[in-house]
């Protein structure tokens, strides 16, 4: 790759955060529009030098009549640069998915699904998806306004259950500089014109906003985000901490103490049941009534069962509580 002066900082990216180690074999999400056109052909140059190989998949949501040229663009790219490509239409993956209002919600849910197909039927290793700097502000500020949490407000992960995000600080007119000096083809979608979308609203109105505010915007948002992930580190860190010592393993289940869980604060009462649940494996909604409900249910006095969701139940004798599933 050439004429992108900032191609040294995807590198360290990648390497800080150890993304892709040598050997590996990673799917490359492409829609064909500029984002993943641009991480793919990095890529492939990053596969020269570290031994990767690359899949690029890409599907097919049958939305828009043009789809199936999308489509064809994206396997003509791939076999231009010697990758194979997984294609799948929406209609073909047997799904039952429910709207909840959200076309974006549908599709993000679609395309999870596809990459997990993908990655399990060539064996892969990681999933590379090409969410960039601004991707990382427009979801600040849609989690913002739907009223997050701090974990929720740190944004979107370089690395994920399986999935590697290496352009996260890269900015998209960077992005589209290196594209059009090297004369590279990629898709328009027009939809991501359409003020019908919080995201796209939030792209075109406020982020330009902000960045005539202040041309530091950009920059200081970076440094911002780093600083709210390393605090959520280490209150993941100091929770994990503290939950070695409020619970103990029993019959293969994670008892907790419950009159030591109500002698930490608020914050830490509801991160500690937060990650007891994720320690059981167990399925439940991510809203604040759920803990809520919870944990009043460890404020009665009276031992017994509590069936809080349709696949388990809290069960609490003396001072302990655990998970039935």
């Amino acid at each position: 790759m050439h004429s992108f002066p900032h191609l040294n900082q995807i590198y360290s990216f990648i390497a800080t955060h150890e993304l892709i180690p040598q050997g590996s074999k990673v799917i490359v999400g492409l829609s064909g529009g500029p984002d993943s056109v641009f991480l793919l052909h990095f890529l492939v140059t990053f596969a020269k030098q570290h031994k990767i190989t690359l899949i690029a998949a890409h599907l097919d949501h049958e939305w828009r009549p043009e789809s199936g040229q999308d489509a064809k663009f994206c396997q003509d790219l791939a076999q231009s640069l010697g990758i194979l490509c997984v294609t799948r239409k929406i209609s073909d993956l047997g799904l039952s998915l429910k709207f909840n209002g959200s076309k974006e919600a549908i599709a993000r849910q679609a395309r999870r699904h596809f990459f997990a197909m993908a990655k399990k039927e060539t064996d892969a290793d990681l999933i590379a998806l090409a969410h960039h700097a601004q991707d990382q502000q427009e979801t600040f500020f849609i989690r913002m306004m739907r009223g997050a949490t701090l974990t929720g407000l740190t944004g979107i992960k370089p690395r994920q259950d399986g999935y590697v995000r290496p352009l996260l600080q890269t900015n998209k007119q960077d992005i589209l500089n290196y594209l059009h000096t090297n004369n590279i083809a990629y898709l328009t979608d027009s939809t991501n014109a359409s003020d019908a979308y919080l995201r796209n609203r939030i792209r075109m109105h406020v982020l330009p906003a902000l960045q005539k505010c202040d041309t530091r915007f950009d920059a200081n948002f970076l440094s911002t985000m780093t600083r709210l992930q390393e605090t959520e580190q280490f209150l993941q860190e100091l929770t994990a901490h503290i939950f070695e010592q409020i619970a103990q393993l029993d019959n293969c289940a994670w008892h907790l103490e419950v009159d030591k869980l109500f002698t930490m604060h608020t914050i830490m009462q509801y991160r500690l049941v937060l990650y007891w649940l994720c320690q059981e494996n167990v399925q439940f909604p991510t809203t604040e009534s759920f803990f809520d409900e919870i944990l009043r249910f460890l404020h009665t006095p009276d031992s017994g069962t509590h069936a809080i969701y349709p696949t388990w139940s809290l069960v609490k004798k003396n001072n302990l509580v655990w998970i039935k599933k």
